[in-house]
């Protein structure tokens, strides 16, 4: 049997909603699953519209060692130039512009939370 996908990431978030919001209203994803899990914590996945994998807003409250558990996950996109210039409007901070490689062309992009995530086409 072999692995078919990734079905989720976590990324380790201070405030649910403020990571919510970002995800749903600048970058444009869905609430894939929104499951109490305790006082004021969700369990919360958020996705691009028909992806198989999903990110999970994890509470740092509920995780001891959050600050270790750093993220590395890259987004793959048709039009780099259009994504970004769409998820820049948004309001998403990215640390420069698109760089273009042999392999490709990427950019990285911050969370609320400082997390840093690639976007890559």
């Amino acid at each position: 049997m072999m692995i078919s996908k990734i079905a989720t990431a976590a990324v380790y978030v201070e405030d649910q909603q403020k990571a919510k919001t970002f995800w749903t209203e600048k970058a444009g994803f869905e609430i894939v699953r929104e499951t109490p899990m305790g006082p004021n914590a969700y369990w919360l996945e958020v996705a691009p519209k028909g992806a198989e994998s999903a990110l999970v807003l994890y509470p740092r409250s509920m995780m001891a060692n959050w600050s270790e558990m750093k993220p590395s996950i890259v987004f793959l996109c048709d039009d780099i130039d259009s994504t970004y210039a769409t998820m820049k409007q948004n309001g998403v901070r990215f640390e420069g512009e698109p760089q273009k490689m042999q392999w490709g062309a990427y950019a990285t992009f911050l969370d609320e939370d400082g997390n840093s995530f690639l976007l890559k086409q």
